[in-house]
C-alpha cells in the first residue's frame, strides 16, 4: 500500500522583518499561492496553517485549503501539528513546507518523499552542497544560512550557524575545495507519529543556543535523514528579498 503525504504550509501574518509576507505580491499572485501551486501536484493533499483571517481568506479565494491555528506557536513544526490534527488522519507523512519559498521545486518534494522508502526514517530534510565558487564570506560564513554535517548514511550529525566542519591547516579561502560543505534547506517531513512526539518535547539547550529547532530532535535521539538537492531555493525574509524574487521570476519567464 502506498504512503500518503500531506503538505502543510505554515503562514503567519506577523513577521518582525516583513509583516504580511505571505500575501506579498509576486508577479500578480500572492506568495502563499505560488508556494501552494508549486507543491499541490506532488502530494496527496495541501493545507495552509495560519493564525490570521486575511491569509485564510486569500487562500480560500484561490481555491486552496486552509485551517486556523493558534497564534501562540513558537515554531512552524508546532503549527504543522495543530493543522494536521484539524485536517484529520489518513496521512502517513506530514511535509512542512516553508511559506516564504515561492520557487520551491516539485522535485525537491519528491526527494524528501523518497527518504521514506526506508521504513526506519522518522524525519527527513533537504541539504544542498555549497559550490566551490560560492562566496565564502556571504554564503559559507552567513549565520542565517545553517550548515549541516552528515554521516555515511546521509543522516544529520549536527546543524550549526557556524561553519562546520573546521578545516585544520588550511586557509578558509581553500575550505570549499578541501571538503564538502552542506547548506540546510528548511523543509522537513515527519512520520505523523514522530511529529506528535517531537512537538511534545521541551526546548533543548542546543536549540536555545543556536536557535535551530531541529537540534531539539537530535538532542533527544531522533535521526534526521538528509535528501540532497542541487537546486537553489529563493527564501524571502525581507522586502529586499521580495524585489530579488520578482526579478528572478522575470528572468525565469524570459
Amino acid at each position: 500500500m502506498s504512503m500518503k503525504f500531506i503538505g502543510i504550509i505554515p503562514a503567519r501574518y506577523a513577521s518582525s522583518r516583513f509583516p504580511g509576507k505571505p500575501l506579498a505580491d509576486i508577479g500578480g499572485m500572492p506568495m502563499i499561492q505560488r508556494v501552494y501551486r508549486q507543491v499541490e501536484n506532488v502530494v496527496d493533499a495541501v493545507c495552509v496553517a495560519t493564525d490570521d483571517e486575511r491569509i485564510m481568506q486569500a487562500v480560500q479565494a484561490f481555491g486552496g485549503k486552509a485551517v486556523m491555528t493558534s497564534a501562540a506557536h513558537r515554531s512552524g513544526t508546532d503549527r504543522c501539528y495543530e493543522a494536521y490534527t484539524k485536517v484529520g488522519g489518513g496521512y502517513d507523512v506530514v511535509i512542512n513546507i516553508q511559506g516564504d519559498e515561492p520557487f520551491i521545486h516539485p522535485g525537491q518534494i519528491e526527494t524528501l518523499k523518497g527518504c521514506f522508502n526506508d521504513a526506519s526514517v522518522q524525519i527527513a530534510t533537504l541539504v544542498k552542497p555549497f559550490n566551490r565558487d560560492d562566496d565564502f564570506e556571504t554564503v559559507l560564513f552567513n549565520p542565517n544560512t545553517p550548515k549541516v554535517v552528515l554521516n555515511k548514511n546521509n543522516e544529520a550529525m549536527y546543524f550549526s550557524r557556524s561553519v562546520i566542519p573546521y578545516i585544520r591547516g588550511k586557509q578558509y579561502t581553500e575550505w570549499l575545495s578541501a571538503h564538502p560543505f552542506y547548506k540546510h534547506i528548511g523543509l522537513y517531513a515527519y512520520r505523523a507519529e514522530t511529529l506528535r512526539e517531537i512537538t511534545g518535547l521541551p526546548q533543548s539547550p542546543l536549540e536555545l543556543a543556536e536557535s535551530l529547532e531541529q537540534l531539539r530532535w537530535l538532542e533527544n535521539g531522533y535521526k534526521i535523514k538528509a535528501g540532497v538537492t542541487h537546486r537553489e531555493t529563493v527564501g524571502i525574509d525581507t522586502p529586499e528579498d521580495l524585489e530579488k524574487a520578482v526579478r528572478f521570476l522575470r528572468e525565469m519567464n524570459g
